[in-house]
């Protein structure tokens, strides 16, 4: 079985989901709000707590011509060097946070968006990296990363089969061990109906990789229903406040849904179990609540037993229902009164 490491905690299908909380820009310019989502990411059971590299001077240009401008969404009206320089986590926080969190106990790592911020996660050993959907074209980058010898998970929204090969085929050539991939969807925010997940054991079968989902809806809904297709991982965006007015808030998990996310994921993985037709523990007290054969009427040894002398009823303690063809003709070898259940000792063989 598939299976990567992330700071001692085994991920694949074997183990319980493993929950990203995504901070991007929710910290809204905000140092000690950005110690507060850590801190929150925590206390709901989140395994690890993710940022993301960049300035807008490594992500993009300044620049106003028409490429470089937003129109439409959350973003409208904005240059791509104005959103940037809105939502980036500066990078002397970086030691803080990876400090703060490493402190309280929940793994930190980032996603980068060039070399430099590679260089920058490494000299704060960073256990993991991820690539986001908009980066798995850059082959160049998941290189880079591969070299690191830490696990990577690449995002694959926007991708099609070939570009998601493409990228795979980088990750280990780059000398990448221990790789997983996400089915995204790369709308801010997406509806659950163009997440098609049963994309999701295709890209297992296909890929041969831990899978997992980068979630874009709204709830939690979708999330958990991946679990079931064989999510291995699941990452939102996480907020204190989803009213906070930052580029993200508006589509990112508040404390008590993402508490759910990481409750009922691990309960939907549990629900999943393995093939298994036996009795479950929780059913042996029931088993005698199940139909059976019972005598309806008062009987002397010798009589014979017709229809009108037994019923299949509730509860178990007689022969089961299946049995009553075998049972009439037969002759009653004690006397039975009403209500005794039907058995060997009172019909004989069956």
């Amino acid at each position: 079985m598939k299976k990567i490491e992330i700071a001692g905690r085994p991920i694949g299908n074997e183990y319980e989901p493993y929950i990203i909380a995504e901070m991007s820009a929710n910290h809204n310019g905000n140092i000690e709000t950005a110690f507060r989502i850590i801190e929150e990411a925590k206390k709901a059971g989140a395994d690890a707590l993710k940022i993301q590299t960049y300035t807008p001077d490594t992500i993009t240009l300044n620049s106003d011509l028409p490429d470089f401008q937003i129109k439409g969404g959350l973003w409208d009206g904005k240059t791509l060097y104005e959103l940037y320089e809105w939502a980036h986590t500066p990078w002397d926080w970086h030691k803080p946070l990876f400090e703060h969190a490493r402190k309280i106990g929940i793994p930190i790592f980032s996603s980068p968006f060039d070399t430099t911020a590679v260089d920058l996660l490494e000299d704060l050993n960073a256990p993991a990296y991820k690539i986001a959907s908009f980066e798995a074209v850059d082959l160049p980058l998941i290189r880079y990363v591969a070299a690191t010898g830490k696990p990577m998970i690449i995002s694959t929204g926007m991708a099609d089969e070939e570009e998601i090969g493409e990228a795979i085929a980088a990750a280990r050539e780059g000398g990448c061990q221990q790789l997983a991939i996400l089915h995204c969807v790369s709308g801010y925010p997406a509806p659950a109906e163009d997440y098609n997940l049963r994309t999701i054991p295709d890209m297992m079968e296909r890929f041969g990789l831990v899978t997992g989902l980068s979630d874009h809806t709204l709830d939690n809904t979708t999330a958990i229903a991946s679990v079931v297709l064989g999510a291995s991982l699941i990452e939102k965006h996480f907020t204190l406040d989803r009213q906070g007015g930052g580029p993200d808030d508006s589509f990112s998990l508040e404390p008590a849904d993402l508490h759910a996310l990481c409750r009922d994921s691990k309960t939907a993985w549990k629900a999943l179990g393995q093939v298994d037709y036996g009795r479950k523990s929780s059913e042996q007290g029931n088993v005698q609540f199940r139909r059976s054969l019972y005598f309806v009427k008062d009987m002397k040894v010798g009589e014979v037993v017709t229809e009108d002398c037994v019923r299949s009823v509730r509860p178990g303690y007689g022969l089961p229902p299946k049995m009553i063809d075998a049972v009439l003709g037969k002759k009653v070898l004690t006397d039975v009164r009403y209500g005794d259940p039907v058995s060997g000792a009172s019909v004989g063989d069956y």
